[in-house]
This record gives structure tokens, sequence and C-alpha cells, in this order.
């Protein structure tokens, strides 16, 4: 089980443009966010500050309260959402109470701030989840996403005969519609990479396939925006002549907030859209080989899960995964929740999805091979131990951190992992990082193993 050294990954991942993790931006928006909070609550009257601000106060506190009950009862995250989060959460709760409380004796100005001050706290909010998760680096990165901004090198479907027997500089990103008749789930466009050595020729070469999936709370773009997926393949491609494997984005979720850990369940027959759905159609479609030797899994975080999962469940589909943050298994809080939240209650599906049940269970692989990336917060960080443990907001990555509680979360399962894995013949590479469970880690881990991706998939050389 070798271990790769530890790479610097603080000095990595800027963002360019107004960065949403840290700088002036996010402290700005915080202080005219109270400056107009405080301008609309006012002195008023005597009632008013005695009776009224309190409740406005009260009522923001059991809303938070309330929300971060939720999270943990349903295991919507997998990692302890930061202090701050639940402050702003309890601040724009409160300030709705506010407007509504207020607004019948409020002047017509500060009625106005009162309205202004709402959308204003949640911003403050979504920007602290932001930075906790690494979402978005920069407002420009945002803004593309929520307003469907173009993907980098996208091109129809419908365009690409006429790129045939060309030699483009860049790969091209093209939308899919995969059927969905193997699982019935009910899915969001994905999207499909083509590296430029898929162009050259009458006919398409038979390429190997990499199947990119994201982690909870995701769309199939964000590896893709977020993951700054796309320019790490390019410039492999550029090194090799335009050749590398072609790249699926899938949509292992089919909505925002439904997480599936990538099993077959009440939330939906994830497993089966990837392997039934997805797989077959790339094969059909883009030609490429339908080899398991010639086909892999990437995933980050719930991603990573998946990407071991599939592995082990399906090497006469996949032989080569690479888990960047991954749990023990697919998980939806302790063991009994997670049975009854991803599998109805049904233990067997448990069994049948858990990666070192299925490996004890199958036996010695034979050429399935794996790359575990883990992160590590930095040990002379002076704000790990702080309530909501965040980081300087001078750097540009995202503060996230792994619950250390859980049985499936806690540090250490990668490890345990791979150990299980070279046990029953799975190769295995570990590499840990200096830094946080965040986009900028699952970027830079991505990056630096693509090389063994795509040495692992027999990709063509140039000569």
């Amino acid at each position: 089980m070798p271990r790769l050294p530890d790479p610097d990954f603080s000095r990595w991942s800027h963002p360019h443009g107004t960065s949403l993790l840290g700088g002036w931006f996010p402290v700005s928006v915080e202080i005219l966010t109270i400056v107009i909070l405080v301008i609309a609550i006012g002195w008023r009257t005597r009632r008013w500050r005695l009776v009224w601000v309190p409740v406005s106060a009260t009522i923001g506190v059991i809303a938070a309260v309330a929300a971060r009950t939720y999270m943990n009862s349903e295991g919507l995250a997998s990692d302890p959402a930061p202090f701050e989060l639940w402050v702003w959460t309890a601040v724009c709760a409160g300030s709705v109470a506010v407007a509504v409380l207020g607004f019948r004796h409020a002047h017509w100005w500060r009625r106005g701030l009162s309205l202004i001050a709402i959308p204003l706290t949640l911003l403050c909010a979504l920007l602290v989840l932001n930075e906790w998760v690494g979402y978005y680096p920069s407002v420009q990165k945002a803004w593309g996403d929520l307003t469907a901004g173009p993907l980098p090198d996208q091109v129809d479907a419908k365009d690409l005969p006429g790129l045939r027997n060309t030699h483009p500089d860049t790969g091209k990103l093209v939308p899919i519609d995969a059927p969905d008749g193997g699982s019935g789930f009910r899915h969001r466009r994905e999207y499909i990479y083509l590296p430029p050595a898929w162009f050259t020729g009458t006919v398409a070469p038979t390429l190997p396939a990499v199947m990119m999936v994201a982690g909870e709370f995701s769309n199939p773009t964000n590896w893709i925006r977020t993951g700054n997926a796309i320019p790490a393949i390019d410039n492999y491609a550029k090194a090799h002549g335009g050749q590398a494997p072609v790249f699926v984005f899938v949509d292992s979720s089919g909505s925002f907030n439904n997480d599936t850990e990538c099993v077959n369940g009440p939330r939906g027959n994830a497993a089966d859209h990837l392997t039934k759905d997805v797989r077959p159609y790339v094969v059909s479609q883009f030609r490429t080989s339908s080899d398991p030797a010639n086909w892999g899994v990437v995933g980050w975080s719930m991603g990573g899960t998946c990407a071991i999962d599939l592995a082990v469940t399906h090497p006469e589909l996949f032989t080569t995964f690479e888990d960047i943050g991954g749990d023990r298994g697919p998980n939806s809080g302790t063991k009994e929740q997670t049975i009854n939240r991803l599998y109805g209650g049904n233990a067997a599906s448990w069994d049948a999805y858990d990666p070192r049940t299925v490996m004890a269970r199958h036996g010695p692989y034979s050429g399935v091979a794996g790359y575990f990336d883990d992160s590590q917060e930095p040990p002379d960080d002076k704000t790990k131990d702080l309530p909501d443990r965040r980081q300087d907001r001078i750097a540009p990555l995202g503060f996230g951190g792994n619950d250390d509680n859980n049985q499936f979360r806690e540090k250490g399962a990668l490890p345990d992992l791979c150990a299980a894995a070279v046990a029953v013949n799975i190769g295995c590479s570990l590499r840990v990082y200096t830094g946080y469970h965040t986009w900028q880690f699952a970027a830079r881990a991505f990056s630096d193993a693509m090389p063994w991706i795509a040495q692992r998939l027999h990709t063509p050389t140039t000569s």
C-alpha cells in the first residue's frame, strides 16, 4: 500500500476573478448587511425594543436550531457545518420576523431597508456555506453556473459530424441525454468530453472512458465548473498529441438535494442508471471501448464513495477508480439510519453496497486498482479548534472538514479501505493532501492523478 509524498496544497487553486472564498467581497457583504439590518431594526418604541425585537431574535434562534437539527437527523452533509452558518441562518430568519412584525408601524424607508435585509442576510448565509465547501471560488464562476452560462468548449451533438476528420486544439464538451430504460432513474442533462484525438480520421477511434461523479448537493456540471476538470484533461491531451480518455460527467442524484450515494433504493436506482444506462449509451453512441480494462470512475466526497463502490461491485465494468475524500461506504447517518433512508429498511442491500463487505465476499480481484486521495488539516492551523473551524479569509480555499464521530466519515476511512483493497488483490495508492475537504482539494487531486488514470486505462500514445 504505497503512500505518496504529501503535496503542498495550500499554495494551489487561486480563483480567477473576485474571490468568494476570502478577501474583501464576503467581508464587505457582511458589513453592509449588518449596517442595513441595524438601521432597519432601529430604536423605535419601547414596546418594539422590549417585546418585538426579542421575539424576532427568538424566532431566528429557533429557526437555526431547527435547520441544524434537520440537517443532522437527515444526514444531509458529510461534514460538520461551521458555527457561523447557523448564526447567519438565525439572523436571516430574524430579519424576516423584523420585517413582518415591524412593517405596519415603520416609516416607508425603514420598511424598504427591512425588505432589503432579508436577501442580504440570506446571501451572507450562502457565502458562509460556499466558504465551507469551496463550491464557487469566484463571483464569475458562481454567476456562470447560476445563469447557466456556456461551459468550456461546449458544442451540440449535431455539430460533431462537421468536426470529423479535424484535430482541434482542445477537446469538446457535448450535452447528452442518456436513456433511463434500464433504471427508471429520472436524471438531469449529462455531459461528455471528447478529446482532440476523437475527431481525427473519418471514424471515431476506440478510446477508454472515465465516469466522473460529484458530491452531495451537486449537478453534472460541478466537475466542469468547480472541479476544474476540463483544463486538467486538456493539458494532458496537449502533452500527448491530443490523446486522452473520454470523460462522462454523470448525474448520480437526479436533483440537487437527493443524496442517492449511487445505490439503488427509495431515492432512485442511481447505480443502475450509471451501469445500465450511461455506460452502454456512451459505448454505442461515441464508440468508446467496452472493455472493463478501459473504463474508470472518479469521484469526490460522496462521489468518491461511488467510485470505489462501482468498481468493487462491478469489476466486469470498471477496473480503475479514484476515490477523492470518500467515506467508508454509502451512508446517510448511522448504519440504522442509512439502511432505512437509502435502502428502505433492507439490511441485505446495505451489505450489497458496503465496499468492505463486498470486497471480502468477492475475494481476490484481478486487474482492479484504485487511487485514494485524503485531506488533513494543516498542523499549524490555529483555527481548527474554534467552533466554526474556519480558515483565514485571505486564503482562497474552502474550509470544510471531516466529522470524526461517525463510523463512516471518521478520519482514517480511506487508509482502511486501501488496506481492505490490498487484502483482495486490488492495487492501491494513497496520497494525503494538506488542506480541507473542499472542491479545491478535489480539483488538485484529480489533476495530479490524471496521468495515472490515463496510463491505467491504456490510453493510446502518439509516436
